[in-house]
């Protein structure tokens, strides 16, 4: 702890140093700053928010006691910063806080003190400029029947300051904030006036850091221990809104650093292989998909998985791996499935034919006397009757051709709008109100054509939007 007279101490920028009162007119020479005691990174990645809480000790002396913070050159967000007392919180109390009219990126605290001596402060803030990305690497063996799925997480350090031998806690879920914490650490504070009515009036980003820090503090408990010698191993803590992974032990990651760190690991995860036809999800082509859950079954299940790039291989049977795909993954929720996409396959081969389309069910409407008529209805019906509803039918077939030397499953699922009819003797079901979908097994080297008629009911017959399935007959 450097020496300081009875009536004046600084905490200066970069983690709220120690520093004598002679050193506030000029810069501090940061590699004699003290070190902080602990430090705490929460990454909410959503939006580029980082809340940082660290301790240090500081020596007190009976009467006023000026601290100073800096958040020059830093992405922390002045209207954030907080200091509370975790030792001889009775006999300490902050009387004030000034914005020297000079230094627009500094604020003072006054603290009075009862006693002389050593105290244990928190210091929090939010910063911007740190953030976290999540990636995952599967192997599958040979047979394709089980696959090792191994999480990492990357982080990366832009906020301008360093932070050593930090714990890191990484939150999933979606936060809205009314400004930026970069625009409000560039903006600064020009004079005390301007920092009254900026911390005074009632805005998102004040209301977001008091909830953000009750819940950081009471509800999620950090372990600030020094990291042990085993490899890391994450927290999983839920919350109302959030989810926190927190990473066991301490990381030190500089300004302009990024590291990477171990997620989880499932060794022998098992799957199955699923070929899909889904429009809407995977465009015109049918994908081949392994599928495994995110449950307790597939040694998974612990925590929702956070989106990121997924890098996927296979055991090749000849000590080596085959690359098959990388794409980027969404949230995965715990009990959902995990859809790893390997895209089309060469050996099964999907053509999408429509045999023959009709017209129907023709209504056609009297404008004078406004009434309707059928063309069943004969003697009534005049060529200058227009057209006022009839029904469209349009026969298709699947044809799936499988040159594998297994059988595979197929699933088709597709959406259609309006009053639709779908007739089908291959027991479809809804998905949802305007998507039938159904599913087959096509034996090797054996063509497959699946068939269905759609029905779209126009005009006078369009009664309700959604589809209605019917068996043939």
């Amino acid at each position: 702890m450097l020496a300081t007279n009875r009536r004046h101490l600084v905490a200066t920028t970069l983690g709220a140093a120690l520093w004598p009162a002679t050193a506030l007119a000029g810069n501090v020479d940061v590699s004699t700053v003290p070190e902080r005691d602990t430090v705490q990174l929460t990454i909410y990645n959503s939006e580029d928010l980082t809340l940082v809480r660290e301790t240090r000790h500081i020596t007190f002396a009976q009467g006023v006691n000026p601290l100073q913070f800096s958040w020059a050159n830093t992405l922390i967000d002045p209207s954030s910063v907080e200091l509370r007392f975790l030792t001889h919180a009775d006999k300490l109390d902050v009387l004030d806080t000034t914005y020297p009219h000079d230094k627009p990126q500094m604020l003072y605290w006054n603290v009075a003190s009862e006693f002389d001596g050593d105290a244990v402060v928190e210091i929090t803030y939010f910063t911007s400029g740190i953030t976290w990305a999540a990636d995952y690497v599967c192997v599958s063996d040979l047979a394709e029947e089980q696959m090792s799925f191994e999480g990492f997480v990357r982080i990366t350090n832009n906020s301008g300051e360093d932070y050593q031998s930090a714990q890191m806690r990484l939150v999933v879920g979606e936060i809205n904030l009314v400004e930026k914490v970069a625009d409000l650490a560039r903006r600064g504070l020009i004079s005390a006036d301007d920092a009254r009515a900026y911390f005074d009036r009632d805005d998102g980003i004040r209301r977001l850091s008091r909830k953000a820090r009750s819940e950081l503090h009471d509800v999620v408990a950090g372990r600030m221990a020094e990291a042990a010698a085993a490899p890391k191993q994450i927290i999983k803590e839920g919350l109302s809104e959030y989810f926190i992974y927190t990473i066991e032990g301490t990381e030190t990651v500089k300004h302009s650093w990024s590291k990477r760190m171990r997620l989880f690991q499932g060794k022998a995860v098992p799957f199955e292989i699923k070929y899909r036809y889904r429009p809407a999800e995977y465009g015109q082509q049918l994908v081949r998909l392994y599928i495994l859950r995110n449950d307790d079954a597939s040694s998974l299940g612990t925590t929702p998985l956070p989106d990121g790039m997924v890098r996927l291989f296979r055991d090749n049977g000849r000590d080596g791996l085959s690359f098959l795909t990388a794409y980027h993954t969404k949230y995965v929720p715990i009990g959902q499935e995990i859809e790893l996409n390997l895209g089309r396959d060469p050996e099964v081969v999907h053509e999408r034919l429509r045999l023959r389309s009709w017209r129907d069910n023709f209504w056609f409407r009297d404008t004078k006397g406004r009434k309707y008529f059928s063309r069943e209805q004969g003697p009534q019906i005049r060529n200058n009757y227009p057209v006022a509803g009839w029904d469209d039918h349009e026969q298709w077939v699947e044809r799936i051709r499988n040159y594998r030397d297994q059988p595979i499953d197929v699933e088709i699922r597709l959406t259609m709008q309006g009053h639709v009819i779908f007739t089908s003797e291959l027991s479809p079901k809804l998905h949802d109100y305007q998507s039938p979908q159904f599913t087959a097994r096509i034996e090797p080297a054996k063509p497959r054509d699946l068939g269905y008629e759609v029905t779209y009911r126009q005009g006078i017959n369009h009664e309700q939007d959604n589809v209605t399935l019917k068996q043939p007959g």
